[in-house]
């Protein structure tokens, strides 16, 4: 199974993550299974029309960041599944970035721990994304 982390675009496919962490979590152990998938989207900063977006980052940081996520919100909230996987690269409207699993006994826990996974994988890992217009012009946005 994927490690939790940052991957280059091309070089995992998400949803063959997602179908690889569903099949070795349905044991039954889990009365809840929480599953976020994050896209490029067509509208960026102020309205403007995104031509394409493109993710960097500092690997070695964000790595680590995001499994320190996944270990502390396991442990803050009591479930036992926490799983974030973050793409960098270029990206057109539409594509998955970023898939996010939470899965505990509790529905009530999962959802928590879901938010504050999904909360904190946008502000902790050195990930910088710069929205590419349709006019030409860029942006760097958080």
């Amino acid at each position: 199974m994927l490690k939790p982390g940052i991957y280059g675009k091309g070089k995992v496919n998400l949803l063959d993550a997602l179908s690889d962490i569903l099949k070795s979590n349905l044991s039954g152990e889990m009365g809840a299974l929480l599953v976020f998938i994050g896209v490029a989207r067509r509208e960026g900063r102020g309205g403007k029309e995104v031509a394409k977006l493109e993710m960097e980052s500092y690997e070695k940081h964000a790595n680590y960041a995001i499994v320190k996520i996944c270990d502390e919100v396991k442990k803050e909230f009591g479930v036992q599944f926490v799983s974030i996987h973050h793409l960098i690269g270029e990206f057109q409207a539409g594509e998955p970035i970023v898939l996010v699993v939470v899965g505990g006994a509790k529905r009530k826990n999962v959802f928590s721990a879901m938010k504050a996974s999904v909360e904190r994988y946008k502000t902790e890992p050195a990930l910088f994304k710069k929205e590419i217009y349709l006019d030409g012009s860029h942006e760097w946005v958080h």
